[in-house]
């Protein structure tokens, strides 16, 4: 690392730290990034996990919230090689006994799909996705006022419930339910505790009004595509260095951290009230995942072959199923039947795999801190909905929730969505201070996704801390 005094320093290279570095940068602070790792891209990393010539994403894969983000929609980050490749349906959900729900960017080919809730699904999400412009705005913003408080009313009225609850006032059949819970189950909290709901109708709404897309060449191509645009304003990233102490740290201006919020009261130490370092501590984060990335001969062999139009798939059944297992998992126990996260991006992207072969990418949630192995019960799920999946393997490669936090310590527990779904969380983050982004300290700066809006591939945790740190120097 060099001995350059920055104007502002991210300790963290992952979304939402260069994020934050772009918006600062922008504002003509010298800034720069210290990573811990040896590349960049945080929770948005890909690499050959299994063997040479199969490409895997490491963390995240799929990002229904990033072509959407206003945080990136202005950025050059299609000169700096990123492009988003959308799928002809954004999300499979396979069922044992009928054809699979699909989630289709067509609200009337939803509704095809859906059985006797097909009408109702269309009917109650058609007025959500004509307002998506107006919603995401808000929803993604800093807590405060919004800009369309009815609309925000009215969405909370769904979101801020239970996707048990939601599910029950809406729909009768198996196939909506089923794919309702598959999306609320990104919230990794159980389907009958608010606000369960909101990540499912959130990731419902976006997947009508923008899909769900991928970066082509993987989730590395979005890091390197925010990287560039920030050295192209003249930033600078440091790779390989560990952030022990505030000491390390060479600026005297602000610090923003895109790290897990005890690790921030580690590094600050007497620089922030020993109260508020043990509110950081007490933060209460979510279970764990395991994931397994698999190298195939082929195809997955879907029984249901319109599975193979989606780039992401759902493996769980019915929702209550889903419900079971989740809720086993919050309570501390294994799913002897795990709903599985699916991404088969290589059907639609050829850098993914030599030519003929495939690369998948799957987890499912787990206890945190869990260090069992959990690719069998995972394979299994893939093979209850495509039989004959598990010949096609040629090589994977597992990691479990233990295994996730030695990979990134701000994962504790195995915990990527950085924080548990609840309410108080959902709304303030780690305290109740009323700008979340602040800390005690006026030089230090929270920009991870444990500060709202929260968890997935969407840099607004960055943008609003980098917003904050603005007005601050501002007013100063």
């Amino acid at each position: 690392m060099g001995t350059q005094i920055a104007d502002a320093v991210i300790v963290g290279s992952g979304p939402n730290g260069l994020t934050a570095a772009i918006v600062l940068a922008k504002a003509g602070l010298r800034v720069r990034v210290l990573e811990m790792a040896d590349t960049i891209g945080g929770s948005a990393r890909s690499s050959d996990l299994t063997r040479a010539g199969f490409l895997h994403d490491v963390c995240s894969a799929v990002h229904p919230m990033g072509a959407a983000s206003p945080a990136w929609r202005d950025l050059p980050l299609a000169k700096h090689g990123l492009k988003w490749i959308q799928p002809p349906a954004p999300l499979a959900h396979p069922l044992d006994d009928r054809p699979a729900a699909i989630l289709e960017r067509s609200l009337q080919d939803t509704a095809k799909t859906l059985g006797r809730d097909g009408q109702a699904w269309r009917k109650w999400m058609k007025s959500w996705v004509q307002n998506w412009p107006k919603l995401v705005g808000d929803v993604m913003a800093p807590p405060g006022f919004p800009d369309h408080p009815f609309l925000m009313a009215r969405f909370g009225l769904e979101a801020l419930r239970s996707a048990q609850s939601l599910s029950n006032a809406r729909f009768r059949g198996v196939e909506a339910s089923a794919l309702f819970g598959g999306l609320a189950a990104h919230s990794i909290m159980p389907l009958d505790m608010a606000p369960s709901a909101a990540v499912g109708f959130m990731l419902g709404i976006v997947g009508h009004a923008g899909g769900w897309p991928f970066p082509q060449g993987g989730a590395q191509a979005l890091s390197n595509a925010l990287a560039g645009t920030f050295r192209a304003l003249g930033g600078t990233i440091d790779t390989g260095v560990y952030v022990e102490s505030l000491d390390h740290i060479p600026t005297k201006g602000p610090i923003l951290f895109e790290l897990a919020p005890a690790k921030i009261a580690d590094i600050a130490g007497d620089a922030l009230p020993s109260s508020y370092r043990d509110t950081l501590r007490q933060f209460q984060h979510g279970p764990g995942v395991c994931k397994v990335d698999y190298a195939l001969d082929g195809p997955i062999p879907w029984t249901d072959q319109n599975i193979n139009r989606a780039g992401t798939v759902h493996l769980g059944g019915t929702f209550d199923e889903i419900a079971q297992g989740e809720r086993a998992i919050w309570d501390g126990s294994h799913a002897q039947h795990p709903f599985v996260l699916l991404a088969q991006p290589s059907l639609f992207d050829e850098s993914r795999a030599p030519a003929g072969h495939h690369s998948v990418w799957a987890y499912c949630h787990v206890p945190a801190g869990s260090s069992q192995d959990e690719s069998d019960r995972i394979t299994a799920q893939i093979e209850r909905f495509a039989p004959g999946f598990t010949a096609r393997i040629i090589d994977k490669h597992m990691r479990t929730a233990a295994g996730f936090e030695r990979y990134n310590p701000s994962f504790v527990g195995g915990d990527i969505n950085l924080g548990a779904a609840t309410l108080g969380q959902v709304l303030l983050g780690p305290s109740a201070r009323l700008n979340p982004y602040t800390t005690p300290n006026p030089r230090l700066f929270q920009c991870s996704s444990a500060v709202p809006p929260g968890a997935g591939v969407h840099g607004m945790c960055g943008a609003n801390a980098a917003a904050a740190v603005l007005r601050k120097r501002s007013t100063s």
